[in-house]
């Protein structure tokens, strides 16, 4: 059981689900009043076609109702939105994520911006199409990033709700929202905490389709250009001047083996250097300043994570501010005490 832990709302997105909801709930329940963790669940109904709205009001979950499907991000703003408490967790409604590790991830929220439950645990059942695409994906995002990223898109979570609402403007509205934040939070410098989880086999059919992985790689590379465009146009720009510089020096000894004696200053004479080369010169140098110019316009307007505390050291910070300011006050009283004398 854990002690003074603070309240979290859940929030369960959920889009013709009625094979797992009702499982789900009940699991996340009794798991959060087992460790003693005051708590609200939320489920989002996402306009489904079955039975999945009057299961989670069965199991006693409080539910919104979307009147048109709008999508499982648009479903986790709406809760997000409506959550009473600051300590947001996710997960999904298929069974897929084990709500035991729920306890764990809300401690560790304690010391951190984000808890991210990684499917890296003994039991992890990723269907073997989805598993190349997902390690390109992580490995993409961990090199704009930075960072080391066991799990990209998790479903299982926490964070805080005032860290979430910064970043609305830009988190979509389908099933890219778990990999914005996580790019995003990690790129503002936010502490993100990854836990080793297991990953069942879901119940019902999957809302995923082939085509989303091309979705989610435009999705990071976006997400790139406007949190750090350098990991982005650098390497591009460099590509082309490598290319460039190449195809320049084998334009001038293809020049100087044409001429008579190897003479240099017959190269002055004729046309040395191709179109090629003075092409992707050109294109590496503009790919590169246009990369710095990005770069600094999101320096100067954004201001990405400068002057932003993390949640648990702002509680420190009060804290402190606190006890600075009673001792102050206790300093004024004894001097009062003081002039005025014994009584």
């Amino acid at each position: 059981m854990l002690k003074n832990s603070e309240p979290v709302s859940v929030i369960i997105p959920a889009y013709n689900e009625e094979a797992g909801i009702y499982e789900t709930v009940r699991c996340v329940r009794i798991v959060l009043e087992e460790a003693g963790i005051p708590h609200e669940i939320l489920v989002v109904d996402d306009a489904s076609r079955d039975n999945t709205c009057n299961l989670a009001r069965k199991v006693g979950a409080t539910v919104i109702r979307h009147r048109k499907n709008q999508g499982y991000g648009a479903s986790l703003k709406t809760g997000i939105g409506l959550a009473k408490n600051d300590i947001i967790v996710i997960i999904d409604a298929d069974g897929t994520y084990p709500a035991g590790h729920l306890p764990e991830i809300v401690q560790k929220m304690k010391d951190a911006d984000m808890v991210v439950g990684a499917r890296i645990g003994q039991n992890v059942n990723v269907p073997l199409a989805r598993k190349p695409a997902k390690w390109f994906l992580r490995r993409l995002a961990s090199y704009l990033t930075g960072e080391s990223i066991p799990d990209l898109n998790s479903g299982l979570r926490a964070f805080r709700r005032e860290v979430a609402l910064q970043y609305f403007g830009i988190l979509p509205d389908k099933f890219s929202f778990t990999t914005t934040i996580t790019v995003a939070m990690l790129c503002d410098d936010y502490d993100v905490v990854f836990v080793p989880i297991d990953y069942h086999k879901r119940t019902g059919k999957s809302k995923i389709v082939p085509r989303d992985f091309f979705n989610f790689t435009t999705l990071v590379l976006r997400l790139s250009m406007l949190f750090n465009p350098l990991k982005v146009f650098i390497p591009m720009a460099f590509a082309c001047l490598i290319i460039g510089f190449g195809k320049m020096v084998l334009d001038i000894v293809v020049a100087l083996e044409s001429t008579q004696g190897w003479f240099p200053a017959a190269l002055f004479k004729r046309a040395v250097i191709s179109n090629t080369s003075l092409i992707f010169l050109l294109a590496g140098l503009q790919i590169l300043l246009i990369g710095m110019v990005a770069d600094g316009i999101i320096r100067k307007l954004g201001g990405r994570a400068q002057g932003k505390l993390r949640s648990y050291l702002i509680d420190t910070v009060e804290g402190e501010r606190r006890i600075s300011e009673q001792g102050t006050r206790g300093s004024e009283q004894d001097g009062e005490k003081n002039l005025m004398g014994p009584s």
